[in-house]
C-alpha cells in the first residue's frame, strides 16, 4: 500500500497519471494530507478518485490512541498506533513561543544507553517518513487551530540510524504547500553516529543539532553509551565542529546528570575543557530514575552546582525545564 502522506507533490502526480487522473489532482491531495484529511474528506475530489485512492493507499497512517494531559502545565503525552499495531510515544508541550511536539522516529531502539527506557527492549523497525509527519498531523488535530510550531526529534529513537526515512520527513514538513514548518524549528538529537553527522552536515539542512554527549570522557561515557565504544568522544567532538563549520548553527550538547557517575565538579570542570572555545550550549538533564538500570538522578542543589562549574568557565549552559513530568512526559 503507498503511504501519500510520505509522498512530494511531484510524486503524487506519477501516481495520477499511472491511475488514469489529471496530475493536478496531486497539489490538492498533498494540502489535503497536510491538513491531516483522510481519503473520504477530500470533498473537491470525484468519488471515483477518492475510491482509487482507498484501493491502492493509505492517507493518514498514525492514530491516536490515548492522551494524557499534566495537571502541572498542561503537556500532553500522546499513545499513537501505527496500522501494523506498533505503538509509539509523542510530547506536545506549550511554550509562550508556541507549541513544541516531541516525536519518534523509530519503535523503540537499538543504541542501547543504559539512561533511556525507550532502548530497553530494543528496535522493533523503523518509522516510514510519513509515520513520523503523521504524529504532527495527529498533534495538531487536538490544537483547536493552532499548529506545532517546533518539532524535537527526541522520541523514541535514533534518528541517524533511520536517516533517509528522518531527511525526507524533513523536506515534507518544511514543505512550502505543506505544513512549510521552519528547519529552524526543529532539532535533532543523536547519540553520536559521526558518519551521520558529517552526512548531515553536507545535506545543508538549517536543523538545530544536539549531541547526546553525557559525559566528559570516554571512560564514562563507555559505561553509560555503547555508541562510545565505536567512536571515542574526541571523534565525536570533531564531527561536531564540522557540522558547525558547514552550517554556522550551534550544537546543543544534551547531558544528563546521573548521580555518582557524571555530575560532580571535577567532571564539569572536564566538559567544560573538553567543548571550550565551541559555538555551543549545554543543557543539562536531571535524570528521571531508570529502574531497570539502578540509575538515579541528582538534587537539585547538584544541578546548581555543576550549572554554576560551567557558567564560571564561560560556557553557555541552562538546566532544562521539567514539563510533563507527573504523566512521566519529562
Amino acid at each position: 500500500m503507498i503511504e501519500y502522506l510520505g509522498l512530494f507533490p511531484e510524486e503524487i502526480k506519477l501516481k495520477m497519471e499511472q491511475i488514469g487522473e489529471k496530475s493536478f489532482r496531486a497539489k490538492q491531495i498533498f494540502s489535503w494530507l497536510h491538513k491531516g484529511v483522510t481519503f473520504d474528506e477530500m470533498t473537491n475530489l470525484s468519488v471515483s478518485l477518492r475510491e482509487k485512492l482507498k484501493e491502492n493507499g493509505i492517507d493518514q497512517p498514525v492514530s491516536i490512541q490515548s492522551i494524557h494531559e499534566s495537571k502541572l502545565d498542561g503537556t500532553k503525552k500522546f499513545l499513537f498506533s501505527l496500522r501494523d499495531g506498533n505503538c509509539i510515544e509523542g510530547v506536545l508541550m506549550r511554550y509562550h513561543y508556541g507549541c513544541t511536539l516531541c516525536v519518534s522516529t523509530q519503535v523503540g531502539c537499538r543504541m542501547g544507553c543504559l539512561f533511556c527506557a525507550s532502548t530497553l527492549d530494543g528496535c522493533v523497525r523503523n518509522l516510514t517518513a510519513a509515520e513520523i509527519l503523521g504524529q504532527v498531523m495527529c498533534a495538531n488535530s487536538t490544537l483547536n487551530g493552532e499548529k506545532v510550531h517546533n518539532i524535537v526529534l527526541m522520541g523514541s529513537g535514533e534518528p541517524f540510524d533511520n536517516y533517509d526515512n528522518v531527511i525526507r520527513f524533513l523536506k515534507l514538513v518544511s514543505h512550502p504547500e505543506g505544513l512549510n514548518i521552519s528547519l529552524r524549528h526543529i532539532s535533532l538529537s543523536t547519540c553520536g553516529l559521526i558518519d551521520k553527522i558529517r552526512q548531515f552536515a553536507d545535506e545543508n539542512l538549517p536543523v538545530t543539532l544536539s549531541l547526546s554527549l553525557h559525559a566528559p570522557n570516554d571512560v564514562i561515557r563507555k559505561k553509560i553509551m555503547p555508541i562510545a565504544k565505536r567512536y571515542s568522544i574526541q571523534e565525536t567532538i570533531d564531527a561536531c565542529k564540522y557540522y558547525l563549520a558547514k552550517t554556522g548553527r550551534r550544537i546543543v550538547f544534551e547531558y544528563a546528570l546521573i548521580d555518582g557517575v557524571n555530575a560532580d565538579e571535577k567532571q564539569a570542570n572536564e566538559l567544560a575543557d573538553l567543548i571550550r572555545g565551541m559555538q555551543c550550549h549545554v543543557n543539562l538533564i536531571p535524570l528521571n530514575t531508570v529502574k531497570e538500570r539502578n540509575l538515579n538522578g541528582v538534587s537539585g542543589k547538584q544541578v546548581q552546582l555543576f550549572l554554576d562549574t560551567l557558567e564560571k568557565r564561560h560556557i553557555s549552559a541552562t538546566r532544562r525545564r521539567e514539563m510533563g513530568d507527573d504523566i512521566e512526559g519529562a
